[in-house]
């Protein structure tokens, strides 16, 4: 028997391609990571809400994994989304910097269907 976890609907929702965030029914603020209450108001209604998948880059590292180097330099991004949450993902662009503007993507990265982020000058 599965229980479900608070962050559940969000890789659901992954698996379907949609960036997904829990929006309080009551005072209607935004959250992510999920969360059981919600901070402004300490309801515990609320349902998805589907964002947008745009942002830009607050700050960011190269990853390095200690003991199983990637092929490629692997770009770990703060996101600011433009519903004003904030994503910690990877940026899947070459190089990157802090205020560049970047939209949604997703990748089988060792066998899991994951959100990241692109250059929105990529897409163009």
């Amino acid at each position: 028997m599965h229980i479900k976890q608070d962050e559940d609907f969000f890789w659901e929702g992954v698996d379907q391609g949609q960036l997904l965030a829990q929006k309080c029914t009551d005072c209607q603020t935004l959250r992510h990571p999920p969360l059981p209450r919600c901070a402004q108001c300490g309801s515990q209604a609320w349902e998805s809400a589907e964002l947008s998948g745009r942002g830009r880059v607050l700050t960011s590292i190269e990853s390095i994994h200690p003991g199983r180097r990637d092929a490629e330099p692997r770009s770990v991004c703060l996101i600011d989304l433009a519903e004003g949450l904030r994503m910690v993902s990877m940026v899947t662009s070459g190089d990157i910097s802090n205020g560049e503007q970047v939209e949604l993507a997703f990748e089988i990265i060792d066998g899991h269907k994951l959100p990241v982020f692109r250059s929105a000058g990529d897409s163009q």
